[in-house]
């Protein structure tokens, strides 16, 4: 950042308390206080990526951190870039500069971090290219579209030493914590299985289209940037992109990262060692999507196997939940998801009949009402550059590798159809050419994988 603002750094009370009340004003009474923020107290942020996600960790960033103010957009798509231009001039007074190539963007000298929710296969570019122009970055989850970018991310941070915090924001929710310190007392007794799922009732097939010329003022092949060359189909732009290989990795990716990192984070696990998987296209066979709409993988960690399934167009999932983690020990189970956590005591039998262990049954632990998660994880984020201090973090890099090539994982063991092996010291398969191939990344269109 410009030397001339670093005394944004400023650690007060005055921001933390002004950050509590401005989520509940009103837009024009935000933009008057806004105002009055010193100019070497603001934080300049751009964003890469405008429509779903990059909007809503802006939006949730300017709603509720005073010192951040949006001033340059990037995204392919015109019609994108000037709502959301338009968006930000409505909550904060100024319009942002507009750029149709993210790089454009990183040239501006006051930009001091960026937001980066582009399509998965554009992560890694994007996230080096950032950090090699002196950003500090916050970028959407997952980590990156395969597992050799993860480890070329890593290396990339480690390089520059910005802050850099991943979009897996059930982190920074409060009940998760509270979970997490039940967990911590043991009382479950030996957790031998973990359960994570995601199933999506909302999820309908992704109707079959035919190929057709992109939108007006969409920059077509900046889009596609390093994945494969093909012609424009509206089934694979925005939203459903994340539905086919070249671009994502599915529910399991998607999904999965928020999941699993909870799970781990938990048991205090980071790589398994073995992997298998099963499922398909089994909800919409004749759909247009790629990845599996239902699936389920085992992962093997040391002392516990972890269960991850996801399923489309259905909301029933375990212990009644559209998604979750249940954490299956012998005295009981601690199941939690978005809402709330709960605990669920385990029978025993004796000559007397079937009786619970002496445990809590605490049902319905709920989330407090009124939480917003995704603003307490862009605060942590700013309060990680106020303090230029990346232990505060509630998910750095190291996290967002971890729940991504763990991801990746279930999905490399699906592609090949059998139960594959994981060396953790020398982040490959074992003795498996074909599993390892599939964790590269194939970069065309005369795009190159950062190295570093």
């Amino acid at each position: 950042m410009a030397a001339s603002r670093r005394k944004f750094i400023r650690q007060t009370s005055t921001a933390v308390i002004g950050a509590s009340i401005a989520a509940s004003l009103p837009l024009d009474a935000l933009a008057q206080i806004r105002r009055h923020v010193a100019a070497y107290d603001k934080i300049n942020v751009g964003l890469i990526g405008c429509k779903g996600m990059g909007w809503s960790n802006m939006s949730a960033l300017l709603a509720n951190v005073p010192e951040v103010n949006c001033i340059a957009l990037a995204d392919v798509d015109q019609s994108v870039l000037d709502e959301r231009a338009a968006n930000v001039e409505k909550m904060r007074g100024n319009r942002p500069k507009l750029f149709k190539d993210y790089r454009k963007l990183l040239e501006m000298k006051e930009i001091d971090a960026v937001v980066i929710a582009t399509p998965d296969h554009w992560h890694c570019l994007c996230f080096c290219d950032a950090l090699s122009a002196g950003k500090h970055v916050y970028c959407e989850k997952p980590l990156a579209n395969s597992i050799e970018e993860c480890y070329v991310m890593l290396a990339a941070a480690k390089r520059y030493g910005k802050m850099v915090q991943i979009g897996q924001w059930q982190r920074s929710g409060s009940h998760y914590q509270q979970a997490y310190n039940y967990l911590k007392t043991g009382k479950l007794g030996n957790i031998r299985l973990v359960k994570c799922w995601a199933y999506q009732g909302w999820m309908e097939p992704v109707s079959v289209k035919p190929d057709s010329a992109p939108p007006a003022g969409v920059d077509y092949d900046m889009w596609l940037g390093p994945a494969p060359k093909r012609p424009f189909n509206p089934n694979r732009f925005h939203f459903n992109f994340r539905w086919f290989w070249d671009y994502a990795g599915g529910l399991m990716t998607d999904w999965g990262v928020h999941e699993l990192d909870i799970a781990l984070y938990f048991m205090g696990a980071s790589a398994p060692k073995s992997v298998m998987a099963s499922g398909g296209k089994l909800a919409y066979p004749d759909d247009a999507s790629e990845t599996p709409d239902t699936l389920q993988t085992v992962f093997e960690y040391d002392h516990f196997n972890l269960l991850w399934e996801h399923a489309t167009g259905i909301d029933n999932g375990p212990y009644g939940k559209t998604e979750g983690i249940a954490f299956i020990g012998n005295y009981g189970t601690l199941v939690v998801n978005r809402e709330g956590w709960e605990i669920i005591p385990e029978t025993k039998r004796n000559n007397e009949g079937i009786l619970l262990y002496e445990i809590e049954d605490l049902p319905d632990q709920r989330r407090s009402s009124g939480a917003n998660y995704l603003a307490e994880h862009g605060k942590n984020f700013v309060a990680a550059m106020q303090a230029n201090d990346a232990s505060i973090l509630k998910c750095g890099i190291e996290t967002g590798a971890v729940a991504a090539i763990n991801a990746h994982m279930g999905n490399v063991a699906f592609k090949t159809g059998r139960k594959v092996y994981w060396d953790a010291k020398e982040s490959a398969f074992k003795n498996d050419p074909e599993a390892n191939a599939l964790t590269k990344a194939h970069y065309q269109n005369g795009w190159k994988l950062p190295k570093f």
